[in-house]
């Protein structure tokens, strides 16, 4: 008998409340944790029991379906029942990004992958060594072994991150925006976490998340957010007849295109039938060598896109509060003058303008000014127009400029992309449609530089305006004049107090910049800017025609007339760049494995076999089923991978009765390891580590429906043959729930680990795993 290994305990939690469904999962490289706390409510909580984060979403149907993080932790995806998957930020408690991939009610969502390819053709392995990124050769001295490393210059300029020299985006006020980003960006923790500059080491690496729905709908995702499509998995006749299938596992190798999906039969909880689909995403293996910037890119410009129009509606509401409250006031008193009935078609306006010019006020206005207004009115009135212009100032100043001239910069880098490759088959979109939204962005720039000469004119004006019109309160107010009043009335600037009488009292300039859009206006606009000029020209002709008061009916030069047709004109780029990719998506030949009774447990992992061109591609599968609970199967699948994409498949498989023992879970760590939850009567749980690619344990050929004989090992040959280590914890602790880690430096040196949910499912412990068993840590 092998002498057992016990297990370290990192840390020790208590759930409260229970996991949903059993969703909980530990994050790759962070001692941080999530799970379903009540079926509506997400949590994240750290290694100590503290809660970092919770989201509870009170709709009927929003319930948490599915849990996965990404492959470096910094990112978690969940997936809710109202067809949405939610990426939740490590900063930031609110979701990131957001991803329709069903609608509720119709189809919900059954299983979320993420992993992380490498992408293109890699070098031989002497030129990877040969090679070093710029940044390295700077910090480590120029020659410090004597040899003359080779630095990639062409590549290292592809990769060049030049928005790290422009300022910082500022935070947006919490209130003011609207819909699902409204507070994304309020926090400065959140921009950074968010706009996180492109780092060089990544820039072979693809992050893939799948997420799959039980009508057999895969949709499939890029760089955190962006979609490349969805696809429809039907298995082929006549196995496929009148068979829905569902995602429930998926697996992935970071030096291999194709991923594997498990589906297994939509009808009921239970199969005893699953099949293993290989998903060929050819257009990592074969893609262009900017592939990661290219995507990079696109991903900072979307989420750049919603900045800019959280930032719009913001200017929409700080101008509009600056108008409502003086609206309010000269309606008052417009209305009273009609209602006097002395005073003809007057105005306030009118009347404001007589008595700078004149120093005589109408009865009617005396007592408005006086009675109604007063001093508590006037404060308010100067807050509102202050406050509101000074805030659409920063706005335009520090939010809306510096992220257009962000987006510029990622236009100029899609531009020289589209140049390049010429044709649009191969990326999608074209030097046309690319000059087309700069040419947008131009116009943005434009108005934004407009806005901020008019608010800075106008602030200046109503100042002027605001101390006249106190004074007037003051000295109609008192019996008699001052030598105070008098002296102040010598120190106003009644040139700007008319100015802002007649163009910005009655209505803003601005109006022609910040109103609202109708429908009918903005379809007319969009055709008139497809009809063949430059959107820069139409809006140069609306202002000059706005700077001579002539009438124009355009709306080139409203921000949002603009913004929507940016991120309508952005949003065929980014179509055309999602259909490029999905037309180089494949599904493989399927495997169907078959078994006697339902599966119970299952988990997947793949191993690569790489030459040249060729890959050979091993999938093993490990399950379990109901009625037996004493027994492991493990499939082994070999495939050929040529050129990004699979062949035939042939299928092998194991199955071993572990004594007398009940095994409780099961899952893969690294390539060479399956680590199985085993409980044998009368003992405590142990884990036994079984080296699954081992031939020694006996695979033979299967075909689906084939009888396969297990091998019977007593408790004494399952501790003797293989590692086993034991759990070192109360007798009353039975875990139920197994998840495995591997080691981890992404924040600090974190050993391989097994997470185990206790049968009351609130007690949660965390355990480190030899390393000398599993390996040292790995950079990533």
């Amino acid at each position: 008998m092998t002498e057992p290994i016990e297990l370290t305990l990192l840390s020790e939690s208590r759930l409260d409340p229970r996991p949903h469904n059993g969703l909980l999962t530990y994050n790759p490289s962070i001692e941080l944790f999530a799970g379903a706390a009540g079926p509506q409510t997400l949590q994240i909580w750290r290694s100590n029991s503290q809660v970092v984060t919770k989201s509870t979403h009170r709709g009927e149907r929003d319930n948490v379906e599915a849990l996965c993080w990404k492959a470096d932790g910094q990112f978690l995806a969940v997936g809710w029942s109202d067809g949405v998957v939610r990426l939740m930020g490590l900063e930031t408690n609110k979701a990131v990004h957001q991803m329709s991939i069903c609608e509720a009610g119709k189809s919900r969502i059954t299983c979320i992958g993420w992993g992380r390819n490498n992408a293109g053709r890699r070098p031989n392995s002497a030129s990877m060594a040969s090679s070093l990124p710029l940044e390295d050769v700077l910090t480590t001295g120029l020659f410090p072994s004597g040899k003359r490393p080779v630095v990639d210059l062409p590549r290292e300029l592809t990769f060049l991150e030049v928005e790290t020299a422009l300022p910082k985006l500022s935070p947006l006020p919490a209130s003011g925006g609207s819909g699902d980003d409204s507070f994304v960006f309020t926090t400065r923790a959140s921009l950074e976490f968010l706009f996180q500059p492109f780092a060089p080491h990544d820039s072979d690496k693809v992050d893939v998340m799948i997420v799959g729905t039980n009508d057999g709908q895969i949709h499939l995702s890029i760089y955190d957010s962006f979609i490349i499509g969805t696809f429809n998995y039907v298995l082929p006749q006549p196995s496929g007849r009148d068979v829905t299938l569902q995602l429930c596992r998926h697996a992935s190798h970071p030096d291999l295109s194709t991923h594997i999906l498990v589906f297994k039969p939509s009808q009921g909880d239970k199969a005893s039938t699953i099949y293993l689909i290989p998903i060929d995403l050819t257009f990592i293996h074969s893609s262009p060598e900017n592939l990661s910037l290219l995507a990079s890119k696109t991903t900072a410009l979307q989420k750049l896109l919603r900045y800019v129009k959280q930032v719009q509606m913001h200017m929409v509401h700080e101008w509009q509060s600056t108008r409502e409250l003086p609206t309010r006031f000269l309606n008052s008193i417009n209305e009273t003058l009609r209602e006097s009935g002395n005073y003809g078609e007057m105005t306030i306006g009118q009347a404001l303008y007589h008595s700078v010019v004149t120093g005589h006020t109408f009865p009617d206005v005396r007592e408005w000014l006086v009675d109604q207004l007063a001093e508590r009115g006037h404060k308010r009135w100067d807050k509102a127009v202050v406050s509101g212009l000074q805030a659409l100032r920063s706005l335009v100043h520090e939010n809306f400029l510096p992220s257009l001239e962000r987006i510029g910069i990622i236009l100029s880098r899609l531009l020289g992309i589209a140049r390049f490759h010429e044709s649009k088959a191969e990326t999608g979109f074209t030097s046309a449609q690319i000059t087309r939204v700069m040419d947008i962005v131009s116009c943005l720039m434009l108005v934004g530089n407009k806005i901020l000469l008019l608010v800075m004119e106008e602030l200046e004006l109503f100042q002027s305006f605001s101390v006249w019109l106190r004074h007037e309160i003051d000295r109609l107010a008192s019996s008699s004049g001052t030598d105070e009043l008098t002296e102040k009335e010598a120190t106003m600037e009644h040139g700007k107090i008319l100015a802002y009488i007649q163009q910005y009292m009655p209505a803003s300039p601005l109006r022609n910049h910040l109103s609202n859009v109708p429908a009918d206006n903005s379809e007319k606009g969009r055709k008139q800017a497809e009809g063949g000029s430059s959107l820069l020209e139409l809006l140069s002709k609306q202002l000059k025609k706005q700077e001579t008061a002539q009438p124009d009916e355009s709306v080139f030069s409203q921000v949002e007339f603009l913004c929507g047709y940016l991120d309508d004109k952005a949003d065929a780029i980014f179509e055309g760049i999602a259909e490029a990719e999905k037309r180089s998506v494949r599904f493989g030949q399927p495997t169907a494995l078959k078994l006697k009774n339902n599966v119970s447990m299952i988990d997947v992992t793949i191993s690569v076999i790489s030459k040249s061109d060729m890959s050979q591609a091993m999938t093993y599968t490990a399950l379990t089923t109901e009625k037996e609970e004493h027994t492991v199967y493990i499939f082994r699948t070999s495939m050929s991978v040529l050129n990004g994409i699979s062949g035939s498949v042939t299928t092998e498989v194991s199955c071993m009765d572990l004594g007398d023992g009940t095994v409780l879970d099961l899952k893969f760590l690294y390539n060479h390891s399956l680590l199985v939850l085993w409980a044998p009567k009368g003992q405590p749980p142990r884990i036994i580590r079984i080296p699954h690619k081992s031939d020694e344990l006996g695979y033979q050929p299967y075909t689906s429906g084939d009888k396969v004989v297990p091998h019977v090992l007593s408790n004494d040959q399952v501790t003797s043959v293989f590692t086993n280590m034991t759990v070192p914890c109360d007798p009353s602790f039975m875990p139920v729930l197994m998840e495995v880690k591997e080691a981890s430096s992404e924040r600090g040196k974190i050993p391989p680990r097994v997470c185990l949910l206790g049968n009351d499912l609130q007690t949660y412990k965390v355990f480190a795993l030899p390393e000398d068993k599993f390996g040292r840590v790995e950079k990533s």
